[in-house]
């Protein structure tokens, strides 16, 4: 088994595209594990197409989120050719559904969604464009032939 390589796997992918992959870790393995096995249910709130879901509602549609953002990190992590176009896909309905929640709810704006939504349709454009980058054949160090043992 070859040493994790930090510079490596950093190289992997542009830097924007590192965030996102360190921000679907987070939700993966700190975050959601908190949010659904200790937050209280009281407290609970998840946001579904812009829409606010709270308590056990909310509850019920957290494991669905957990399996999106492992199945993101996993993804960047192995810059799974999958990826495209299903990340964007899922950040353009991120950057909707800010648009719709700052319209629907009481605390939002015209104006608010507007900003939200073109500051999510960044990372939305970039991963469309993405697509050569997850298409990568990814390589196995271990996996690679020798040519001097094969004389």
């Amino acid at each position: 088994m070859a040493a994790f390589d930090p510079a490596a796997e950093w190289a992997k992918r542009p830097w924007w595209m590192n965030l996102i992959f360190g921000f679907c870790v987070y939700m993966t393995f700190i975050y959601l594990p908190f949010d659904l096995f200790w937050k209280p249910v009281a407290e609970d709130q998840e946001v579904w197409f812009g829409f606010l879901l709270e308590g056990w509602a909310a509850k019920a549609t957290e494991p669905l989120h957990w399996a999106i953002y492992g199945a993101g990190a996993y993804g960047f992590w192995k810059m799974k050719s999958w990826m495209w176009p299903w990340a964007a896909v899922y950040s353009l309905q991120v950057a909707i559904g800010m648009m719709v929640w700052s319209l629907v709810d009481d605390r939002g704006s015209l104006l608010v969604g507007l900003l939200s939504f073109a500051v999510f349709m960044i990372p939305t454009v970039a991963l469309y464009r993405a697509r050569a980058t997850f298409a990568k054949p990814s390589i196995d160090a271990n996996a690679v032939a020798d040519p001097a043992a094969e004389s």
